[in-house]
């Protein structure tokens, strides 16, 4: 495999590529002894992985790295992503490694690194290291005893501390949800809360399987809600929860049967936050809606607008001391879970912040949801940076920002367009104040776009 093939699997937040061209195990052993090398802390290593097909295979190539270096392995097994983060915490580990490609297809896989203090691993913190000594002759120090391999079921502490997010779980109200796994880990965990908690379950592709046969485990396209939606709605449930495919993030369907906005999830939890936390700030990023903004701003907090993605917001938070922070894919991060993001404590506290309301789920997104928004849609474009030279020359008259792609405000509203960090594509979302405009805005910068 060449080194530019190679190089394209480090991406902002992770790493990604086709198994068997780009991921083999050969590769991944590689990756695992530089990781074990490079990581700045003596400690042991905790390795998880998701259910697709060469997962499994996938972390013993990645474990068999690591102990090269003398590093012990904690074997988590086959987990959610966020189950692997919260090793780090929980055992005061040095780093972790999960083998994932969250919502990518099923012939995709990858890694997501943390190091020690439950630190995410991005290009901009570390990941670009690892990436240049990958690719180089760079030879990871050895040990001449390997570290060992420990097995360890992590589920029961888990699931203790995803309980510690609710206030009083006997008071937990009855609710009737359905729940789509989309044959992802959230599969696997699920099962494992619900003797902990009243709700009346009805489940959807709770079986595991890599493939993804019924629809791609990322609810953030509509279309992968559709079965969700038609279960909520002809069984008159409560709410519906969809889960990615490594369980890290999860989205929320309405009692009438709507997709849940990220930025109002965002909304929903920070209202919980913000009675916890008195005038703490609240951490969003580029994309999140208006109304959060004021929202967050109405109930005494202050909202703190940063770049997308994982890596960025879990800084972000560390350094202002944040209790709660999201993203409007659905990665909801809290302080109390080290700063990092879960979909189940997610979920949890969507349900915690819906109880303390005594509202319907429909009731709290009507109250929140001010603007006329549109789902996130994606463009192929050859030409990325002329593309956004464009818009920026078309709006120069309005208020632009480049903190993440190109941010353009109006007194009616606003838009985004930024190159994505995980696929080959520029998002653009875009709201404001009335449909009309909101179309006119999207009609106007898709044709900039695709000129």
């Amino acid at each position: 495999m060449s080194k530019d093939s190679l190089a394209e699997i480090f991406k902002a937040y992770d790493i990604r590529g086709k198994v068997g061209s780009q991921l083999t195990p050969e590769t991944v052993e590689r990756i695992g002894a530089v990781f074990g090398d490079w990581l700045p802390t003596e400690g042991v290593v905790a390795v998880g992985h998701d259910m697709r097909p060469d997962s499994a295979e996938l972390a013993q190539a990645l474990i068999k790295g690591i102990t090269v270096t003398g590093r012990d392995v904690m074997d988590v097994g086959q987990v959610t992503s966020d189950m692997s983060y919260f090793a780090v915490g929980k055992y005061n580990l040095a780093g972790a490694a999960m083998v994932t490609a969250s919502h990518n297809p099923g012939a995709d896989n990858g890694i997501k690194l943390y190091r020690d203090q439950v630190i995410a691993v991005g290009l901009d913190a570390g990941l670009d290291q690892i990436r240049d000594r990958v690719l180089t002759d760079y030879a990871p120090k050895t040990a001449a005893q390997p570290g060992q391999v420990t097995a360890k079921d992590i589920t029961e502490d888990w699931l203790a501390h995803v309980m510690s997010f609710v206030p009083d779980p006997a008071k937990l109200k009855p609710y009737k949800m359905a729940v789509d796994a989309g044959n992802g880990m959230a599969g696997k965990i699920f099962p494992e809360l619900e003797p902990y908690v009243p709700f009346e379950v009805t489940e959807l592709y709770f079986d595991l399987d890599g493939t993804f046969p019924n629809h791609e485990a990322n609810p953030q396209k509509p279309e992968n809600m559709q079965d969700l939606i038609k279960t909520v709605q002809e069984n008159k449930l409560d709410f519906g929860i969809a889960f990615d495919g490594d369980g890290d993030r999860a989205g929320f369907v309405d009692d009438k049967g709507r997709i849940v906005s990220g930025s109002d999830l965002i909304s929903i939890v920070a209202r919980e936050y913000l009675k916890k936390y008195p005038g703490a700030e609240i951490v969003h990023e580029v994309r999140t809606s208006r109304a959060t903004q004021e929202l967050v701003r109405e109930w005494g907090g202050t909202p703190f607008r940063t770049k997308a993605g994982r890596v960025s917001i879990g800084t972000v938070m560390r350094e202002h001391d944040a209790p709660f922070g999201g993203e409007t894919t659905g990665h909801l991060f809290f302080k109390e879970n080290y700063y990092a993001d879960s979909g189940l404590i997610g979920a949890m506290m969507v349900i915690v912040a819906l109880q303390a309301a005594g509202k319907k789920l429909s009731q709290l997104v009507d109250e929140y949801h001010r603007y006329a928004t549109m789902p996130e849609v994606n463009f192929e474009v050859a030409d990325k940076d002329g593309a956004l030279k464009r818009l920026a020359q078309a709006f120069s008259n309005d208020t632009q920002d480049t903190l993440d792609g190109l941010t353009v405000n109006f007194d009616d509203g606003w838009f985004n367009i930024r190159a994505s960090n995980t696929e080959p594509v520029m998002r653009l979302n875009a709201e404001a104040g009335t449909q009309a405009r909101l179309d006119e805005l999207v009609a106007k910068v898709t044709h900039l776009i695709q000129d």
